[in-house]
């Protein structure tokens, strides 16, 4: 897979793709990324990158040119899926991973100030947000997609069962994990992971999903659909709930 990425910060990516899982993936060659700083194509004095809003307004706005012109020089650009980094794109997730890490080529623009001109819009195939939030720019937001699909490619991770139990690949967050040793200060490792039973700790595991999704994100529940033996186990952890505030 290509990666390019279009910035005014190349160096905020420099300690990122050049350590742990993705620097293994670069020297793999599983995986080619490359930062171009697009105010090096700016046509304005002193390489300036914004201007003033037309209609008037507080902030800067980042000019369509520099980009376009940075987006051009890019072999075979057209060919590639183009992304913009902004709060008003589709929520980032999973599957959304998945989906991209099935492309070829990448390209994904970060924007900076108080937007880009929104002519942007007729070089690029989408938009996309990482949260409901506001960040400085679209640095860290392009950080977490390419992060996130970089570990997705085949080979990338080396077992690939790394990929295939992890939190949201079903929807739900993952299960607990432990290591050695099987007992620190007083706190056990659960009976049953040691037990050698797999279709036990496989239950186990999965029931622990369900209760750790229940607890902090109630939300991703109701996107599922959850077998009878699921939806009993979650009444159990409401009732078990409610019974612990009525006797506190």
């Amino acid at each position: 897979m290509i990666i390019d990425i279009l910035t005014l910060f190349p160096e905020m990516f420099t300690g990122i793709i050049e350590s742990s899982i993705i620097k293994r993936a670069k020297e793999n060659g599983f995986v080619s990324i490359n930062i171009h700083d697009f105010r090096q194509y700016s046509n304005k004095p002193n390489k300036r990158v914004d201007d003033y809003s037309y209609g008037g307004g507080a902030g800067m706005i980042i000019s369509v040119q520099p980009i376009v012109d940075c987006l051009k020089q890019i072999p075979n650009y057209n060919k590639a899926k183009k992304i913009l980094t902004t709060p008003s794109g589709i929520k980032y997730d999973q599957n959304k991973a998945f989906e991209l890490a099935k492309e070829e080529h990448i390209i994904i623009i970060c924007g900076h100030y108080e937007g880009i001109d929104d002519r942007i819009t007729h070089y690029i195939d989408e938009e996309i947000s990482i949260g409901d939030y506001i960040l400085t720019g679209g640095e860290i937001a392009a950080l977490a997609i390419f992060d996130s699909i970089t570990r997705l490619i085949p080979g990338v991770l080396g077992n690939e069962e790394s990929t295939e139990v992890e939190s949201f690949d079903e929807g739900l967050l993952e299960y607990p994990q432990y290591t050695r040793p099987q007992v620190y200060d007083n706190y056990k490792v659960p009976d049953v992971l040691i037990s050698g039973h797999h279709e036990n700790i496989r239950n186990f595991r999965h029931r622990m999903s369900l209760k750790k999704t229940y607890e902090k994100r109630k939300d991703l529940l109701d996107k599922l659909l959850l077998s009878k033996e699921d939806l009993e186990y979650i009444e159990s952890l409401k009732q078990k709930k409610d019974l612990d505030e009525y006797e506190n």
